[in-house]
């Protein structure tokens, strides 16, 4: 369906380049640019008007090296006109600094200094005992996880992740955002989804960016306060996934705290075996 006859300069203006040789009028659907509403009414990201189907995402996941744009599956916080965050124009671009001035080691570290805590009230852990829902590390950070062997090319793996969320979440709409990376894309739409965990988006960025690097993960969507991310070397033994884990509880607390019973890493980690997508939820 065609986009509009300014639908290739608006995607210039966007990615800051002239895109050539790719006829994108002819593969968009309906859609806008959509301006924040803080700051200076920068530019964040071009969002459609209308559910995305999967091929979609896939052919401008491809693309991405010729437009400069990388596709993000949207999803609102809910059901309405507005669209939440993305077409009310909540976003936050001007407010953050930049993934590299970030190392994901120093970030991931003061996160679990401060949220790896002994629960004394926690009457969920097994067999009725009370301890530390960060065991076996308690209050020690273990450090970043060793690269895991991949199953295949990362891409393969976010198109399939694509086809998934898109078959189970109708709400969703295309977003495109001028970036190299996924990690980077959050940064430049102006995202604030982990808003309660971190207020600079560039801090989680740089983690993004590792597990980019370490475990083949690309970024697929977000929502309101949701990151969908695929993963083509995810762990295949408990001891992989428990390093992994203690990433993830660093990164987001209440991936465990709130969403797994017992709220323990090592239950946790249990569910990231083989697992190819990961999604966090910020409370």
């Amino acid at each position: 369906m065609n986009a509009g006859n300014s639908v290739g300069s608006e995607l210039a203006l966007l990615s800051g380049q002239a895109i050539e040789g790719v006829d994108l009028e002819a593969v968009l659907p309906p859609g806008r640019l959509i301006k924040a509403d803080e700051g200076e009414g920068e530019v964040s990201l071009w969002l459609s008007s209308t559910a995305p189907a999967a091929e979609l995402w896939t052919a401008l996941y491809r693309l991405r090296g010729r437009t400069g744009l990388w596709p993000l599956l949207l999803a609102p916080l809910a059901r309405g006109n507005e669209f939440r965050p993305w077409a009310s124009g909540e976003l936050f671009p001007e407010q953050f600094t930049s993934p590299e001035d970030h190392d994901p080691n120093d970030v991931l570290e003061a996160w679990w200094q401060a949220y790896a805590e002994t629960d004394q009230d926690d009457e969920e852990l097994p067999g009725g005992e009370r301890g530390a829902v960060t065991a076996p590390y308690g209050r020690r950070w273990p450090g970043l996880a060793p690269n895991t062997t991949s199953q295949g090319e990362p891409g393969s793996f976010a198109i399939k992740y694509a086809q998934q969320l898109t078959g189970r979440l109708s709400s969703l709409r295309l977003g495109l955002a001028a970036a190299r990376r996924g990690s980077d894309a959050l940064v430049s739409v102006g995202w604030s989804g982990p808003l309660n965990h971190t207020n600079d988006t560039a801090e989680i960025a740089s983690v993004v960016r590792g597990w980019e690097d370490r475990f083949g993960a690309r970024v697929v969507g977000a929502g309101f306060a949701d990151l969908y991310l695929s993963v083509s070397a995810p762990p295949s033994t408990h001891q992989e996934a428990l390093r992994i884990a203690a990433e993830h509880f660093a990164f987001c607390p209440d991936n465990i705290q709130q969403n797994n019973s017992p709220a323990t890493l090592a239950s946790y980690a249990e569910r990231l075996i083989g697992l190819n997508a990961w999604h966090f939820w910020w409370d």
